[in-house]
């Protein structure tokens, strides 16, 4: 359950609603399909293999990152 501590306090509401709505680039997107895709078909090297981890590690971190953009935005309207 998130608490104070998950609070973006020193950002803006514009600020927030910008980190709510960040994405992937757009060419990291397209790698990161790739990869997937080539994944399911047990095409990747090791190296591609490390960058798709990492990848996913960009998309997890920009995920807590948004959730708590939108938590803060919603605790800033009570």
């Amino acid at each position: 359950m998130p608490n104070e501590a998950d609070l973006l306090t020193n950002i803006s509401d514009s600020g927030l609603r910008a980190l709510a709505n960040i994405a992937l680039a757009p060419a990291l997107q397209s790698r990161l399909n790739d990869l997937l895709f080539r994944q399911s078909s047990d095409e990747l090297s090791s190296d591609e293999s490390k960058e798709l981890d990492s990848l996913i590690g960009q998309v997890e971190e920009l995920n807590l990152l948004k959730a708590r953009a939108e938590y803060t935005l919603r605790q800033n309207v009570k």
